[in-house]
């Protein structure tokens, strides 16, 4: 099973204060802008997302399809896919993606710890 694209998502309390701090580590704007409350930051193959205001708690996010630079894999295993496999493992889901339909879907479950895990597919 391929999960694609892995990155942490940080709820953040000031944005251009985060930006900067990631700026320091070496981290660049990958995508989005302080206009949608919303960055992610890149080194490298390293990912971080930093939203301000859009959920309470850090979240590890997987974009299944995706490579850490957003192209388009050959192969990868599709969110329904994924789901099915976790489902058939027992793993209960937060929320699911609706089995039938096709392209972009997410889905969202808690590891044992709590801790949200985001299964993003954007193609």
């Amino acid at each position: 099973m391929q999960l694609g694209a892995f990155s942490v998502s940080l709820s953040v309390k000031d944005l251009e204060k985060s930006k900067a701090f990631y700026e320091t580590l070496g981290f660049g704007v990958f995508a989005g802008s302080l206009e949608n409350h919303y960055l992610i930051m890149k080194n490298g193959n390293a990912l971080i997302g930093l939203f301000q205001g859009m959920f309470e708690q850090n979240i590890l996010t997987f974009n299944p399809g995706w490579d850490e630079s957003a192209n388009t894999l050959k192969s990868y295993t599709d969110v329904r896919d994924i789901q099915k496999h976790l489902k058939q493992n027992g793993v209960a889901l937060e929320r699911e993606v609706e089995s039938d339909s096709t392209g972009p879907a997410s889905m969202v479950l808690y590891d044992p710890d709590g801790n949200t895990i985001l299964i993003d597919q954007h193609i």
